[in-house]
């Protein structure tokens, strides 16, 4: 059966990595038409070839900054001429994937530092809110269409030395919980889809480099993968227009809470 997606615009923040690159490739593989943002426009070249030699209708990429109002508005300006380019005066964004974010640090509160907690709010907090505030209108009037934001189960329980990353994704739960009743009655379905445990770029962008580090969050884990997470992106945004997923939590079979894993060779 053809895919529900083939042909349709999807755009994704935070494609230059991890969730939002293995979406790139998954969302390929079922012919959609793909609008790439990220600060690291050299990943994103790399990604769209992937994307288009998975199948990808078309695959396009722009820096975006999703801290920045101005980079963003730019951004959905520019997805915007795409979209009219191939379909004049009748393109519409069909999916729009918020999965710009992450942690910075692992400090208490009584020694965090401004510069981490202010890019954890900017880019988990304020970048769904521009980048959603910019795209609705390229959105509204298409019943069926998709705003999925990536959270994470630390916006449903909190950990030491996570506190502000914590409270950035119980921000963007919040927003996805008030979007979805905004938006009743325009056909717009609004979903969060909320990792636990995934190896990515993640704990080495939180632990600023420290690959030994990062290695250790998940000795004698088998965690999530990035296209663990993209398989489920692509199947919340492909069901059927009248079916929303308002919220989906998953987690490797290892972990049952944020604090609560079992590794191997541990004593249950």
């Amino acid at each position: 059966m053809e895919s529900r997606l083939k042909d349709q615009w999807v755009l994704i923040t935070g494609a230059s990595s991890g969730f939002g690159a293995a979406a790139a490739r998954a969302f390929g593989a079922e012919g959609s038409r793909l609008l790439l943002g990220a600060r690291r426009v050299e990943r994103l070249e790399e990604v769209a070839a992937e994307a288009r030699q998975a199948g990808a209708a078309d695959a396009q990429f722009h820096s975006l900054d999703v801290s920045s109002t101005d980079s963003a508005e730019e951004f959905v300006a520019w997805a915007k001429e795409r979209i009219y380019a191939h379909s004049p005066g009748l393109g519409r964004l069909h999916v729009l994937v918020n999965n710009a974010g992450g942690a910075l640090g692992l400090d208490p509160i009584a020694q965090g530092k401004d510069a981490d907690w202010e890019t954890m709010l900017q880019t988990n907090v304020l970048g769904i809110l521009r980048m959603t505030r910019a795209a609705l209108p390229l959105m509204l009037g298409q019943p069926g269409g998709a705003i999925i934001n990536i959270g994470s189960i630390a916006g449903r329980e909190v950990y030491e030395g996570g506190t502000v990353y914590c409270a950035a994704k119980a921000g963007e739960l919040q927003i996805t919980r008030g979007l979805r009743l905004e938006l009743l009655g325009t056909g717009l379905r609004v979903c969060t889809i909320d990792p636990g445990m995934a190896e990515t770029e993640f704990s080495i962008v939180r632990f600023k480099g420290d690959s030994a580090r990062a290695r250790k969050v998940y000795e004698g884990v088998h965690p999530l993968t990035a296209e663990d997470v993209a398989e489920t992106i692509v199947w919340v945004a492909n069901r059927p227009p009248h079916v929303c997923i308002d919220e989906l939590i998953i987690k490797c079979a290892a972990q049952a809470a944020v604090q609560k894993v079992h590794r191997q060779g541990a004593q249950r």
